[in-house]
């Protein structure tokens, strides 16, 4: 500390002394910190995996909406349709397990597969099923022009 000395041989007051070891630990702090953030390697990898979701959510959501402007409306009228269809059997399929349970003296006893989650399931299944139903419908039909 020495090199900070006044030009005249006179060494640093305490409160220049104060000051200097404030900056001293203000700096040493923001490198600590930078340095911590660098070996965080779970942060790291959850902002990698964060960027790299929205980047494929992006990717898919320009992919359908490419899809759905180059299919023709009377085959979206179809998948939409067949969607529908495959919603309804799917509820179907749950209120014939729901009688039969019921009917079977299981009364409120859930289902293994987890009674609405099951339902769920399956209403994800029929629209991702309508999905792909108008990715390969465009697929097919852009390979035509």
């Amino acid at each position: 500390m020495t090199d900070k000395a006044k030009g005249d041989g006179s060494s640093p007051t305490p409160e220049e002394l104060r000051a200097q070891v404030a900056r001293t630990r203000e700096e040493l702090g923001r490198t600590v910190e930078a340095l911590a953030a660098k070996a965080d390697v779970k942060a790291q990898a959850q902002q990698k995996a964060a960027k790299v979701k929205g980047m494929v959510q992006d990717k898919a959501a320009h992919a359908l909406h490419a899809a759905h402007d180059k299919t023709p409306e009377p085959v979206r009228e179809k998948v939409a349709s067949a969607g529908d269809q495959l919603t309804e059997t799917a509820h179907g399929l749950g209120r014939k397990r729901h009688n039969k349970d019921a009917a079977s003296g299981m009364g409120e006893v859930r289902p293994r597969g987890g009674g609405a989650h099951t339902n769920r399931n399956l209403l994800v299944f029929a629209g991702l099923a309508a999905a792909i139903a108008v990715v390969v419908v465009a697929t097919r039909r852009s390979g035509r022009c």
